[in-house]
């Protein structure tokens, strides 16, 4: 009986230590303590400019290829003698202001593509929140241009809430809602809108159909939370495009869904 107990202890004891040990070799993606902006009636286009700024040059990832002039067009400075966006962005297209033109860049960004450049800018209203895609649209129009967003431009549901800046992936949050579902955070991250995966998305980076044969859980963590530690062959012209900041919208459970399941696509 004693015997019997003792190894069902030892058994229990072992798998425990088994998952501590799987768990902690889960990349623990860490960052700053998220700045807060509460967008109430009174938001003041001050407040939303500092507040897009912060989303561009962060958790927006925009900088990873605006401003290179290379991947998509300069954002900050001039484009072409056409001058920064905020000067430039209510010629783009015919009866569209420059705020309409911005928010649709941001949520349907293949409706329209600036000559010269291809069509891989993801949906980005399915990775920032209104607060944070309004105020960025406000930090654009402001280089150069007049700022007209308030906050009736904002869902009234989001006006009043406080907002994260920047974002964290301790205990929970995350992409799609937190959810684990694979297929949930590729749609989320807009993932497919570079790569193609089950016969989906797009063939700008590297197929992921069976990235499984090329890459282990491992490699594709790391390349999730390091885009630039490793370029796929034949895609160094892109290197850098991928932008950095998916290993800080996901927890570390999605993570880990999400390096497993792209593993197992052999």
């Amino acid at each position: 009986m004693w015997a019997t107990n003792l190894k069902v202890v030892g058994i229990v004891l072992g798998t425990l230590a088994l998952y501590t040990l799987i768990a902690n070799k889960i990349p623990q993606v860490q960052s700053e303590v998220p700045q807060t902006l509460t967008l109430g009636a009174n938001v003041t286009p001050e407040q939303l400019v500092a507040a897009g700024e912060k989303v561009f040059n962060g958790i927006g990832g925009c900088t990873t290829c605006h401003g290179l002039g290379t991947r998509a067009p300069n954002l900050l400075t001039d484009e072409k003698g056409t001058g920064p966006i905020g000067a430039r962005c209510g010629k783009r297209e015919a009866g569209k202001s420059c705020k309409q033109y911005l928010y649709e860049s941001l949520d349907n960004p293949t409706a329209f593509v600036v000559p010269g450049y291809q069509p891989i800018m993801p949906v980005m209203t399915r990775q920032l929140s209104p607060p944070q895609v309004w105020s960025v649209i406000a930090f654009l129009e402001s280089q150069g241009g007049t700022i007209d967003v308030t906050a009736s431009d904002i869902p009234a549901t989001s006006s009043t809430s406080t907002t994260s800046t920047t974002s964290t992936t301790a205990g929970g949050g995350g992409l799609a809602g937190g959810s684990t579902d694979p297929k949930a955070i590729i749609q989320a991250a807009g993932c497919l809108a570079c790569h193609k995966l089950e016969g989906q998305g797009q063939v700008i980076a590297p197929d992921l159909t069976h990235v499984g044969s090329r890459r282990d859980a491992e490699s594709i963590r790391k390349k999730i939370l390091d885009p630039a530690s490793s370029i796929a062959k034949g895609y160094e012209k892109l290197a850098g495009i991928m932008p950095k900041m998916f290993g800080t919208m996901m927890n570390a459970a999605q993570l880990e869904a999400l390096a497993q399941y792209l593993a197992a696509h052999k």
